[in-house]
């Protein structure tokens, strides 16, 4: 094994849709079309399922796996048998660097088929800082791990569970790492990123599977969360509240915030609410900061934006749209043909294309272009129709895809 650590660059993908959180990267000359033998730099079989995202840092790819239990909706098994995987890779061909296994702490949430057979026990992606990684297992705690696998703490975050399971990723900001407990705790937690102590702790989250997201603004770094009814914005390093403003109403909240020159947006809950608010204020913002709300959105995805563009996609109906980044006017709203079945992934926004991965393994690629919809392909694998829940990563000018069964290098041969 090899043992010397490997830093972040610039061309890495360090947590949940990137370093900025925003499914977005600068790459160029990816590929628009692939298939089992086209375009496949390397293919690694896994040794588990899982939603979670690969994560890129300096030569190595990692990201997490389950097995053991709901692996097939027939025969569950036993909660019992029940282990997380996180496997490490090597970045350029795919051959296995090291695996850590980790049971878990029961009682897990039941597998319920339709429900936790949609995302499964691996759906936190891996966060970084560049020098360890920073996992989140939900009942079974948060852990941090040194690049080469060995356990550095780790950290219950409470024993609260739900039919959906777990699935938000944590953040890093400075000497803090951020954790979304909304199901285990009802909690926004902070700890030392070097020992696991907790420094700060917001409560009454609720009902909230996003994922925390850092925002520059007004000279300042804000963590942004999408909670039912409520967008706030927390000092990092203390979990003070900077400001709040009304929120996507109606129900439940999936989608994590994503911003761009200061201004957030964020779409989500039933009514399927987007909303676009100038960060960096103070108190109640909903009259002073609030730019526009469009009763047009999405209810799993997050947002991604191209341009003055916003885009997403419905997790249920397959109908892609976009918004005008300035106004929230609608550009257009089409369905995907063929009609994708349920998307989870959030789009993957880089080299003037948006790529949509939906729950049966078709990878939808699109021209990022708010005219009107244009599908440039649909692509799939013969020999591996399982399913695939986790974004797209990119580095080094490719796609980095994982499916139940393997993960992908995609890039132009």
């Amino acid at each position: 094994f090899c043992t010397s650590a490997a830093l972040a660059s610039a061309e890495d993908w360090i947590g949940f849709r990137g370093g900025q959180h925003y499914g977005a990267s600068d790459a160029t000359n990816l590929p628009v079309e692939w298939n089992d033998q086209e375009n496949i730099v390397w293919k690694q079989d896994l040794p588990g399922l899982g939603t979670s995202c690969p994560v890129l840092i300096g030569p190595r790819v990692y990201l997490t796996c389950y097995s053991g239990y709901a692996e097939n909706a027939e025969q569950p098994g036993e909660q019992k048998n029940l282990v997380r995987h996180v496997v490490c890779l090597d970045r350029q061909t795919g051959s296995p660097i090291w695996q850590k296994e980790f049971p878990a702490k029961l009682p897990e949430s039941d597998y319920r088929p339709g429900l936790d057979s949609m995302h499964g026990y691996a759906s936190s992606t891996v966060a970084s800082d560049g020098e360890r990684l920073y996992l989140f297992f939900g009942v079974s705690g948060a852990y941090c791990l040194d690049l080469n696998g060995e356990v550095v703490w780790h950290k219950d975050l409470g024993d609260g569970k739900h039919g959906w399971g777990s699935a938000a990723s944590p953040v890093v900001y400075g000497d803090v790492a951020v954790f979304n407990a909304s199901i285990e705790s009802r909690s926004l937690v902070g700890l030392d990123k070097l020992t696991g102590e907790e420094l700060w702790r917001v409560p009454d989250i609720r009902d909230c599977w996003s994922t925390p997201t850092l925002v520059e603004a007004a000279g300042r770094t804000e963590v942004v969360l999408n909670v039912p009814n409520r967008l706030t914005a927390y000092n990092p390093e203390t979990g003070e509240e900077l400001w709040h403003c009304d929120g996507c109403p109606d129900g439940y909240l999936c989608p994590s915030v994503i911003a761009d020159n200061g201004t957030v947006f964020v779409t989500g809950a039933r009514k399927n609410t987007t909303i676009a608010v100038k960060a960096g204020g103070s108190g109640d913002v909903t009259e002073s900061h609030v730019l526009w709300r469009a009763d047009k959105g999405s209810n799993v995805c997050s947002l991604a934006k191209a341009g003055d563009y916003l885009y997403f996609l419905h997790d249920k109906n397959g109908v892609a749209a976009c918004l005008n980044a300035e106004t929230g006017d609608v550009m257009f709203e089409k369905r995907l043909r063929p009609r994708p079945g349920i998307i989870y992934a959030s789009l993957t926004s880089a080299d003037g294309k948006l790529y949509a991965t939906s729950q049966e393994g078709a990878t939808y690629v699109l021209e990022a272009t708010p005219d009107e919809l244009k599908q440039l392909a649909v692509n799939t694998f013969e020999n591996d129709q399982t399913r695939t829940n986790a974004s797209i990563s990119v580095g080094d000018n490719r796609l980095f895809l994982r499916t139940d069964k393997a993960i992908y290098c995609i890039g132009k041969q």
